[in-house]
């Protein structure tokens, strides 16, 4: 459901899914709260078009999850891109993400080496 969610790429609708209060770490980004989530989701898909992501469940306990993740993207310019990272979700009793931690690389590609078409 979470890769459905982001793969709409509207960030009302993702922010649905997080704690008023949710915390973030994005890269080098601390994010609080849905207000700042969805202002970050906001500018990252200006940027990151024709995002398209695909996640993995790598492990879960109680009420943490930790996912693999890899998505494309493209610039303004037309570079492609394809980011890699993980996930540390933790959850409140709720069942919404409080806390998302992601650490991402991004690796150029040529646009004939994409995956997710």
């Amino acid at each position: 459901m979470a890769e459905d969610a982001w793969n709409t790429r509207d960030p009302q609708r993702v922010s649905l899914a997080y704690t008023i209060d949710t915390e973030w770490r994005n890269r080098d980004q601390f994010i609080n709260g849905r207000a700042e989530v969805q202002a970050f989701l906001t500018k990252k898909w200006e940027k990151e078009l024709d995002y398209k992501l695909k996640k993995e469940l790598w492990s879960f306990t109680d009420n943490r999850i930790s996912v693999r993740f890899e998505y494309e993207w493209h610039d303004a310019a037309g570079q492609w891109f394809r980011s890699y990272g993980n996930e540390q979700w933790e959850f409140d009793a709720n069942g919404f993400m409080q806390k998302r931690y992601a650490s991402i690389n991004d690796l150029i590609i040529d646009s004939k080496d994409r995956k997710f078409l």
